[in-house]
């Protein structure tokens, strides 16, 4: 961890601890399944489809909106979300990367 001091996170690093963040939680993670288990944009009230409060989806939503992991457009009176194929592909290999170059130990600290 020494060769860790004093250097600036990278801009991987960094965009992969906000899509993690974002991830962080079950319910943002049931609402990613539920968008991505969608064939176009979802029109209507994913809290109809939630067992949560209403302001509790959108606070969620606005999570997943904020780190770029969804899109959403306000078409009166629903809400259009979907999936946002580009990050989703970034997350991807973010996390692909960082699970293949962590080192396989048999043991903690030896």
């Amino acid at each position: 961890m020494d060769n860790l001091k004093n250097k600036d996170y990278t801009i991987d690093n960094e965009q992969l601890a906000r899509f993690a963040k974002a991830m962080g939680h079950p319910a943002r993670i049931t609402i990613l399944n539920f968008l991505a288990s969608m064939d176009s944009c979802y029109f209507g009230d994913i809290h109809n489809e939630l067992p949560i409060a209403k302001a509790t989806v959108s606070q969620h939503l606005k999570e997943l909106k904020d780190a770029g992991l969804i899109q959403g457009e306000i078409e009166t009176p629903k809400v259009k979300y979907c999936i946002n194929r580009d990050n989703w592909e970034k997350a991807q290999v973010y996390f692909e990367t960082f699970f293949t170059d962590c080192k396989p130990k048999t043991t903690c600290c030896n």
